[in-house]
């Protein structure tokens, strides 16, 4: 039976909120191998000048350990 350890990450992106799961998911797979799953734990979106600049993320990433 495989053990499955979470960690918790947070990412940005100036093009969408898919883009910040993604790049979320890069940042993770540099230090961590057999990531399973992300499940998105909140959303926000940056504004300025009354225009969105950036979408933020809060996900939970699991992996299996080896």
């Amino acid at each position: 039976m495989p053990i499955v350890k979470v960690i918790e990450v947070i990412a940005t992106s100036e093009k969408s909120i898919d883009d910040a799961v993604r790049n979320a998911v890069a940042e993770a797979a540099k230090t961590v191998r057999n990531i399973d799953s992300v499940w998105v734990k909140d959303i926000k979106a940056h504004v300025k000048d009354n225009q969105v600049t950036t979408f933020g993320i809060v996900c939970k990433i699991s992996f299996r350990l080896e």
